[in-house]
């Protein structure tokens, strides 16, 4: 039997969500079809108006329905200290944590040749524009652990090395609860490099 056309069409969008699959998408819009027409209409109105309603922080790269970010307009916040994340879910991640207080900037992206972004494609001039701006005491760089988040960081670092008294990177290792023995050889190095006097 023949699927009808605007099933589909809904089907082939919601897969292009991340971690959504065909089957999940197909579940997804047959849901959809059996709701209420007031609630169809404001989740219809929520996706038309999320691109409307959120943009980047013209400050620090990170999302804000306001003329900047809260974070940007927060006075409480270390101003001496700044750091750099590849994306705006990685402040969200850091803003949970609750322990880091200072400021943050999004680079929107990693310097990645396999997917044709490079560094032109990541938020680097207002990155120096903010260093030249405001004298920062340490700027942490906190891209992932990938090869894509340490060909980026060390760019970076070379890139402000000049401007700010300390540069520093996030410490990698073991996972809390993880066992040595299940470990990989690549965390167990980052363990060593980044270890602390107790």
């Amino acid at each position: 039997m023949e699927k009808l056309k605007a099933l589909i069409r809904l089907e082939e969008s919601l897969a292009k969500l991340p971690s959504v699959g065909r089957r999940s998408a197909e579940r997804m819009a047959y849901a959809m079809l059996n709701m209420e027409d007031d609630d169809l209409a404001e989740f219809s109105d929520a996706i038309k108006n999320l691109k409307q309603s959120i943009h980047i922080c013209p400050i620090c790269g990170f999302l804000t329905e306001g003329e900047k970010c809260v974070i940007c307009d927060d006075k409480e916040r270390d101003q001496d200290t700044l750091m750099i994340v590849s994306f705006p879910k990685d402040v969200i991640a850091f803003e949970n944590a609750e322990y880091y207080r200072g400021l943050y900037h999004v680079l929107n992206g990693v310097i990645s040749l396999s997917k044709g972004n490079g560094v032109d494609d990541l938020n680097i001039t207002s990155l120096l524009k903010r260093l030249d701006e405001h004298h920062f005491k340490e700027v942490i760089i906190a891209t992932n652990p990938t090869i894509e988040g340490e060909t980026t960081a060390l760019y970076i670092a070379k890139l402000i090395e000049d401007k700010v008294d300390v540069v520093t990177r996030l410490a990698y290792g073991l996972q809390m609860g993880g066992n040595l023995d299940y470990t990989d050889a690549l965390t167990l190095s980052k363990a060593v490099e980044g270890r602390r006097k107790l």
